[in-house]
């Protein structure tokens, strides 16, 4: 808000997003919240009840960009001074949220919760405390559209590709009108997508009566543009999931990385999906 700028030092502010969505022609009411303090969230959601008798959709990408879950390091070497702020921060809150979210639409058997993430595998993060949260996040959905199926209520987890927020431009030295300038630096940067293309990603979910058959489940933007058939603002259509990523950009120790962790995850997931046929034989 005005006079109290982020706590990660960035300049944006919640009435700026407030503006930019109703210079697109919506409507948005900006209204700060400590998503770590029950009490809080839970009068953010009595609020809307109250205004608007009902809840449809919530996105939740608090501390998306916590400048704490970007410390790279291996296990051998983590700093553990910030793992309490870490959990509470950008997990803790995400749950508080979820639980108030699910109260408020079990009464209308409706709604669409979203868990914004990182990385559309299990991995992702860049320390031992980034990849637990990040790993929660993909798998508290699951948890969670089970327990509300029979109340109507869809939760996915929701990763974008590379994505070109604030930033992510600042970071290239480029803004969004030029960015494609930062292909120089990094060629992937040229399959990146924008905020835009996330949120319609969500718009189209949450307009799909369909909308159970996909609950629990880990989406992608780009996979969803392909069955909904939305672009990003400029009309592109942006597909991570078929981009051949150029791993030169990256120190060799990092690919190696990569390969490993997917082959033990291709390894975990068969054998639990194995469990998980044979304990379903089991339920009548």
């Amino acid at each position: 808000m005005p006079g109290k700028p982020s706590a990660y030092g960035r300049p944006e502010t919640i009435n700026e997003t407030a503006a930019l969505i109703k210079g697109a022609g919506g409507t948005a009411i900006a209204v700060r919240v400590d998503h770590t303090v029950d009490r809080e969230v839970a009068a953010l959601f009595r609020r809307i009840l109250r205004a608007h008798k009902r809840l449809d959709i919530v996105v939740d990408s608090v501390a998306g960009e916590d400048p704490l879950l970007k410390r790279h390091g291996f296990l051998w070497e983590t700093d553990l001074t910030n793992a309490d702020a870490i959990f509470r921060q950008a997990l803790t809150s995400r749950i508080i949220t979820a639980k108030h979210a699910a109260l408020a639409m079990r009464p209308a058997r409706r709604g669409l919760i979203v868990e914004v993430t990182e990385n559309d595998i299990i991995g992702g993060g860049a320390n031992p405390m980034a990849h637990a949260v990040k790993v929660a996040q993909k798998v508290l959905p699951l948890s969670w559209a089970t327990e509300l199926a029979a109340h109507r209520i869809a939760v996915v987890a929701l990763t974008p590709g590379f994505l070109r927020s604030e930033s992510v431009l600042e970071y290239f030295a480029v803004t969004e009108e030029t960015w494609r300038d930062a292909g120089k630096k990094d060629p992937n940067f040229l399959a990146s997508e924008s905020p835009l293309f996330v949120g319609r990603a969500v718009a189209s979910l949450a307009a799909d009566p369909g909308i159970q058959g996909r609950t629990g489940m880990l989406l992608s933007p780009w996979e969803l543009a392909r069955d909904y058939g939305f672009t990003d603002y400029d009309g592109r259509r942006p597909d991570w999931g078929r981009h051949k990523i150029d791993f030169s950009t990256l120190p060799p120790t990092w690919t190696d990385l990569f390969r490993t962790g997917c082959d033990l995850e291709i390894k975990w997931l068969t054998t639990l999906a194995a469990r998980a046929r044979k304990f379903r034989a089991k339920i009548p």
